[in-house]
């Protein structure tokens, strides 16, 4: 289908939207759907559409903007007034999460007020409460239920939770295969029957909802939906609805918006980039890119968006080698695309990671700048330790430091229980946490009121510590969990304060069966693999340290504080590459570009391949990718950006770039006072009652406006 274009009536501030962008700014599709590149400006191609529509009559109240994260919406409203659209105007924009959405509706048709469960803490108190009905429920399923209480378990329980919600897959239907659903899924039994008892426990026979956790909105919109003829009249109306990040969406958000766009004649634009579904474990999947959302909306029209604002044509041009798709960048900018490579006898990276910052530094660049992305968490042990040896302030953004990781609190509890000294952890947050992962890896079965108790005396009072076993390892379920731990706290105990460090955790890790211990706790193999990872990686700082276990323990309690300190402006950051989508920093290093490494092998290969998609595309002036020098032990990644295959063509389109003419606004926004609006009037200038300023059209001569010009 093809749609007859038109002029634009909304002259964005500032800048010249690309053709691309006034073809979907002036769309008269009901349905518009934008596959975009990375840094390709889609939340202001966005804001160019809501601009149009304002600027052609529609009320600001008829506008609804839709986001998955409220980072993202706080973006989406940030970019309606810079467009250009007055302040008043926007404010008047419905601008929300599709939670955020799916709330308010709910408000205005509910009679009661659910509990709200605004922390992890309190969605794990519900859901221990439900576990306690999962057996009772399901007595046919006695032999095949693993119930477990501690932290870990709960935790993918909720994850495992959220998928199903997501999925639309969760039903207490009888006429449903639990085993076989639980199964297509990869989701435990016992977590899928623990979740339908969840849900009988929020949401009861007749409909009343008890309480409401993150994403329980969106999910109850959703059935809501699914299951109610008349539902949709229940949802307000709007007469253009446009979405954001849809790369994110999954089946209950998808049918919320549905729903949405079939009340009156509602128009639809939505953005995403296939390249981008990282979330799938979330219920994010490609096929609404693909083809759902066309097959949904018989008058879809699907437009590009191919230009990236955020890096220029080298970068660019190896995105495109590698997605196989157009990707190309206007920027006069030379985004440096730069190869370190460490020996592969040795397999150390961090040395190469110092390097790369120590030149970022020199060429008189801000070290905040500078973001160190990886594929894991366990990979930042090397790192964090090349850090803090170079002395390098870093900080992480949404990931916790390695000494913080739930297996390394779990070693650093076993050496305070050799050394019988718990004060070189000098956090009383940071003890909690060690007691906690004590009691999770030592499978102590404590309830959430013993644990809160546990953990509050300990950390009041270190010495206590020592107690903590004594009184608790007796009351270990499984006969098997209670020797191991109790040979290896024997085994700490009979210890030299002299012994190494690195034997000592060796032997800790044999006697309580770290492998299979980690499988056990986590259940699927990609997440215990990690765990594992991590382990080894602190080991070897141990090993590689010297130490003995009391040197090694003051050394960590040193590290803590230089991690934990707080940081300078000229601080280097540091996440995983799953939590920075939608971010961008000048300078981003990429480390362990290996094989087995990444792509894992334990996920998805088109999965993966988006991740190290989105960790590149968040580069804007510079790339370091850090790999083995041995090209069989390098990711197979690096060959897919062909990056001398790209350079020629890169440095063409550069100059081309710099030579470029600047493009002008076609008009002059004009700065008038109440007085002296009917003399500009007079003289041609004209106002624009969207962004609420007047303006010299492109076909007047702006001179004789001078004085009112509102760039001087």
């Amino acid at each position: 289908m093809t749609t007859t274009p038109y002029s634009a009536q909304f002259f964005p501030a500032g800048f010249v939207p690309t053709e691309e962008q006034r073809k979907i700014q002036t769309s008269q599709s009901r349905t518009s759907l934008v596959i975009a590149n990375a840094g390709a400006a889609k939340t202001t191609t966005l804001a160019l559409r809501i601009g149009e529509a304002l600027t052609r009559g529609l009320a600001p109240e008829d506008i609804l903007a839709l986001t998955f994260t409220d980072e993202a919406r706080q973006v989406m409203q940030a970019r309606l007034v810079e467009v250009g659209i007055a302040y008043n105007t926007a404010k008047r924009i419905n601008v929300q999460t599709v939670e955020e959405f799916a709330q308010r509706v709910l408000s205005k048709i509910e009679d009661g007020k659910p509990e709200v469960l605004h922390s992890t803490r309190e969605q794990q108190s519900y859901a221990l409460t439900a576990l306690d009905g999962v057996g009772e429920s399901n007595p046919q399923f006695a032999d095949a239920l693993d119930i477990r209480t501690h932290n870990t378990a709960v935790s993918q329980f909720l994850d495992n939770l959220l998928k199903l919600k997501a999925m639309m897959r969760l039903s207490s239907d009888d006429n449903i295969d639990p085993e076989y659903t639980a199964q297509s899924l990869n989701i435990p039994l016992t977590d899928y029957l623990w979740a339908v008892e969840y849900e009988k426990q929020r949401v009861d026979v007749f409909g009343f909802v008890d309480a409401r956790g993150f994403f329980d909105a969106t999910y109850d919109l959703a059935c809501l939906l699914r299951s109610a003829p008349d539902a949709p009249d229940l949802l307000p109306a709007y007469k253009l609805v446009v979405c954001d990040e849809l790369h994110d969406i999954n089946e209950a958000s998808f049918c919320i918006i549905q729903a949405l766009t079939r009340i009156g004649t509602t128009y639809f634009v939505g953005v995403g980039d296939k390249d981008q579904v990282i979330y799938s474990h979330l219920g994010a999947d490609e096929s609404f890119l693909q083809y759902r959302i066309a097959a949904s909306f018989p008058d879809c029209v699907s437009f590009p968006l191919t230009m990236t604002y955020r890096h220029g044509p080298h970068l660019a041009y190896a995105m495109e080698a590698f997605k196989r798709k157009p990707v190309d960048s206007n920027l006069p900018l030379r985004t440096e695309v730069h190869e370190l490579h460490y020996a592969s006898a040795s397999g150390v990276c961090g040395p190469e990671v110092i390097k790369a910052i120590h030149q970022w530094k020199q060429d008189g660049k801000p070290l905040d700048h500078c973001c160190i992305l990886l594929r894991d968490g366990h990979q930042s042990i090397e790192i964090e330790n090349a850090l803090m040896s170079a002395g390098v302030q870093y900080r992480t953004l949404t990931m916790k430091s390695y000494l913080l990781r739930e297996e390394i609190l779990f070693l650093r509890g076993m050496i305070a229980i050799a050394l019988d000294d718990f004060h070189h952890v000098a956090s009383p947050a940071t003890r909690e946490a060690i007691v906690e992962a004590l009691a999770t890896f030592a499978e102590v079965p404590l309830t959430p009121q013993e644990l809160r108790e546990a953990k509050t005396t300990i950390a009041k009072e270190p010495s206590s510590l020592k107690h903590f076993f004594d009184g608790q390892i007796q009351r270990v379920g499984s006969v098997a969990a209670r020797t191991r731990i109790a040979d290896a706290v024997a085994y700490l105990r009979g210890l030299s304060v002299d012994t190494l460090a690195h034997g000592a955790l060796e032997k800790v890790c044999e006697l309580v069966d770290m492998d299979k211990l980690a499988k056990r706790l986590y259940v699927h193999p990609y997440e215990a693999s990690v765990v594992t990872k991590s382990v080894s990686g602190f080991i070897t700082t141990a090993r590689n340290s010297g130490k003995t276990l009391r040197e090694f323990s003051e050394w960590i309690g040193a590290a803590e504080a230089f991690a934990g300190a707080r940081p300078g402006k000229n601080a280097v950051l540091m996440d995983c590459i799953v939590n920075v989508k939608g971010k961008e920093f000048d300078h981003v290093i990429l480390p362990f570009l290996d094989a087995g490494e990444f792509p894992n092998p334990l996920r998805k290969l088109g999965e993966e391949e988006n991740l190290f998609y989105v960790a590149a595309t968040r580069a804007k002036s510079r790339l370091s990718l850090i790999y083995s020098a041995e090209p069989a032990l390098r990711s197979g990644f690096i060959a897919q950006l062909q990056l001398a295959s790209v350079q020629k063509r890169a440095d063409t389109a550069l100059r081309r770039n710099l030579s470029a003419p600047v493009k002008t606004v076609g008009h002059r926004d004009l700065k008038v006072a109440y007085a002296n609006r009917d003399v500009v009037k007079a003289m041609g200038a004209q106002w624009d009652k969207t962004r609420k300023v007047w303006y010299v059209p492109s076909h007047l001569d702006p001179e004789p406006f001078r004085n009112w010009f509102a760039d001087q």
